[in-house]
């Protein structure tokens, strides 16, 4: 249908084209105002018929409903009476921005129609009033010029035609209410009628950065840093030097990159994201996954309360192990939506992830099936409100668009918070119930204490996790890079992210079990653990732990100090030789050391504790007429063969308990041996002294110390002179 043209005056010209300089908005369909160096603004053209009905059907459920006493448009009864599916991802997202455009100036844009005496439009009933506020946005933010030719594959939509040439045969009228309405706020432009909440949250969503995880199971770090080189983008320290085709790593993931929002467009063309080697998500995400990753053990399950878009979930599942490790999701109702995720699980080549039908407060936690089970993620529904780009939020976590109406008016009433607080809690507590479960992860992006640390708290007092089972405490979220200083240094234990020009803001809590003094861990369960916190970064893995190092330390230590006690006995023995055998110093000496040096520490231990040192006795008679008494003289032979017993005997345990004693001289009185006489004469007795020394045998072996070697004496006789020459011969 063409559209209408009415006859317009010069001067209604420049009225509207003066009352008509609203505030450029940025929108994603590729049409940029931002741009500050262009002389002149990018003249924006309209969208599709189906992309205006999408919007008025969007808007319908989410307007902001005023008593019946300041009720001046109505909208009809029950949902928007059409609508159509959307025909693409970018008619979704154009539908959505410009629902809550129309949203946020709801006020504002049915002061105009009433003003303007153009509402209501005969020809348009009140179903079709959610069409009229969202096209007449689309109007005069083209300055009330008439849009031009789209190409649309789609036919054109009647309902559609029709209000928009009802709209602009009234455009004089329209601009010129605007201009009044514009005069009575005292405002320059459109955006300045809004609350500065709203005009704030607006500036934040233009310059909040894209954040993008790298899908580990596809491509390394390293990969993905040399194709976005080879792409033009340069890597830069931080986001104060963002300029162009730049980007940084994120401070608390280790698999997170940072883009500038300007360059979105050009992003999503790259092999990197069409690949799904790169996908982008709001940086809450991330943190909540390697929060969970940090408690899991190599073999852990972990359960998905709620599955959103199923970004949430690939990212958990490409951080596990894929052969031995499963991820469950909950709430998977539809066949359409099923089969929606293994496709973009299957792109990502994410293999253990396993779909469930139930809601999560449905699921028994005896359910077989879940017995291996160790964390549970937890993102419940929240108010939302430290989201600065709430379409994006939407639509890449699939939340309900009520959230659009929440932002518009910068607050949540007190009725629905409560409301959502008990859904939190109910949540919280019955994940809390689970017997097998070790930890549970809880997030939201909201800024109110109520959904955050008041339902934590409830929930650690409310004892669902039942009398017989470890209770629950509060335990510091762990992430890659995040220093303790972020961490809530509190008794909470929460960590928050604030809402900021360079991310949204978000709440995570960790509740884990207090650890069963009964159970036990496995090494690898602890070392996976350990990697998953960061903890050995640098580290080789098969190298022995800390504890085997210190222990094999301590015995390197031990033996060293045996070997040098060893080389000081050893010392001590040879000199107490050396001055024993002085007088009678053969060439068998040598054989001597030789045979002393090859003995084991344990067995010198032991001879020199039992073996008694004789004083050093002068040279023995010559006298050939003495006897010499000789028994059981033992062969080198025979010694070596003790020495070799007693090593066998001995334990190694025992040389750390003996004591070394030094050698002593000791010095023996002479043996005074009665002479019986034959005769019976028992008056008469022999004078002679004997004296006793060490002898070795045949072969030259002196100072045998073997306690098992028999005692060799030889017996010397001295006459009675050599006793009165030597009364005390031992002193």
């Amino acid at each position: 249908m063409p559209l209408l043209r009415n006859s317009l005056l010069p001067s209604n010209d420049s009225i509207v084209s003066d009352v008509s300089s609203l505030h450029e908005m940025t929108l994603s369909n590729g049409i940029t105002t931002t741009d500050k160096s262009s002389t002149s603004l990018i003249e924006k053209t309209g969208y599709q018929d189906s992309v205006y009905l999408n919007a008025a059907n969007i808007f319908q459920s989410i307007h902001k409903e005023k008593p019946q006493d300041k009720l001046l448009v109505k909208y009809g009864n029950g949902p928007f009476p059409l609508a159509v599916d959307f025909k693409d991802e970018r008619c979704q997202r154009l539908s959505y921005e410009l629902a809550f455009n129309a949203l946020k100036y709801q006020d504002v844009l049915e002061n105009i129609l009433i003003d303007s005496g153009v509402y209501p439009i005969q020809a348009v009933p009140d179903e079709l009033t959610s069409l009229v506020v969202v096209m007449l946005y689309d109007l005069q933010d083209r300055k009330f010029e008439p849009r031009q030719n789209i190409d649309d594959e789609d036919e054109p939509i009647a309902e559609v035609q029709e209000v928009e040439c009802s709209l602009y045969s009234f455009k004089t009228k329209l601009a010129a209410a605007l201009a009044r309405c514009r005069i009575k706020h005292d405002a320059l432009s459109i955006d300045c009628i809004l609350p500065d909440t709203i005009r704030k949250q607006e500036q934040r969503a233009s310059a909040l950065p894209l954040f993008a995880w790298v899908n580990t199971l596809k491509v390394s770090l390293d990969e993905v840093h040399s194709a976005l080189q080879k792409e033009g983008f340069t890597r830069v320290e931080s986001l104060s030097k963002f300029d162009g085709c730049t980007y940084c790593l994120d401070t608390h993931c280790e698999d997170l990159l940072i883009f500038p929002s300007t360059v979105k467009e050009h992003l999503l063309t790259l092999e990197l994201f069409v690949d799904h080697k790169l996908l982008l998500q709001d940086k809450s995400r991330s943190l909540t996954v390697h929060s969970a990753k940090s408690l899991l053990n190599m073999d852990d399950d972990i359960l998905i309360a709620h599955v959103g878009s199923g970004l949430t979930v690939a990212h958990m599942s490409v951080l596990t192990n894929q052969e031995t490790a499963k991820v469950f999701v909950c709430g998977v109702k539809s066949a359409t939506k099923e089969a929606e995720l293994k496709n973009l699980f299957t792109q990502m080549e994410c293999k253990n992830i396993e779909l469930l039908r139930e809601d999560f407060t449905s699921i028994e936690p005896t359910d077989h099936k879940l017995q291996k089970v160790k964390v549970i993620l937890l993102l419940p529904r929240c108010s939302g409100l430290g989201v600065s780009n709430p379409i994006e939020f939407i639509l890449n976590e699939h939340e309900d668009a009520e959230l659009l109406r929440d932002i518009s008016e910068g607050s949540v009433a007190v009725d629905k918070l409560n409301i959502l607080a008990q859904q939190q809690l109910k949540e919280l507590t019955r994940a809390m119930q689970f017997g097998k479960v070790q930890a549970v992860v809880y997030c939201t992006c909201s800024i109110y204490p109520e959904e955050n640390e008041a339902v934590v708290n409830k929930a650690l007092t409310s004892g669902a996790e039942g009398g017989k089972a470890q209770p629950y405490r509060l335990c510091p979220p762990v992430l890659p890079l995040c220093c303790k200083s972020e961490i809530n240094t509190s008794a909470e234990n929460f960590f928050k992210l604030e809402l900021s020009d360079i991310s949204n803001g978000c709440f995570i809590a960790v509740l884990a079990r207090e650890r069963d003094p009964s159970e036990t861990v496995s090494v690898k369960d602890v070392l996976a653990r350990a990697a998953a916190k960061g903890l050995l970064e640098g580290i080789d893995l098969a190298k022995p732990s800390k504890r085997e190092e210190k222990k094999k330390k301590k015995q390197k230590i031990t033996l060293t100090k045996a070997a040098s006690k060893e080389a000081a006995i050893q010392s001590r023995i040879q000199e107490f030789l050396d001055r024993e055998m002085k007088p009678n110093k053969t060439d068998s000496d040598s054989s001597v050391s030789n045979v002393i040096a090859s003995t084991s520490q344990k067995t010198i231990n032991h001879t020199t504790s039992d073996s008694m040192q004789l004083k050093k006795t002068a040279k023995p008679l010559s006298n050939s007429s003495l006897p010499v008494m000789l028994k059981n003289t033992p062969t080198s032979s025979s010694v070596q063969k003790v020495f070799e017993r007693q090593r066998t005997v001995r334990k190694p345990k025992s040389e750390e308990k003996l004591m070394v004693l030094k050698p002593v001289e000791i010095v023996l009185p002479p043996v005074m041996m009665p002479y019986f006489n034959p005769q019976g004469n028992r008056s008469q007795i022999s004078s002679n002294h004997y004296y006793y020394h060490w002898v070795g045998t045949k072969s030259g072996i002196y100072g045998s110390l073997s306690p098992s070697s028999s005692k060799k004496l030889i017996k010397s006789k001295e006459p009675s002179s050599s006793a009165a020459k030597h009364t005390r011969p031992w002193l």
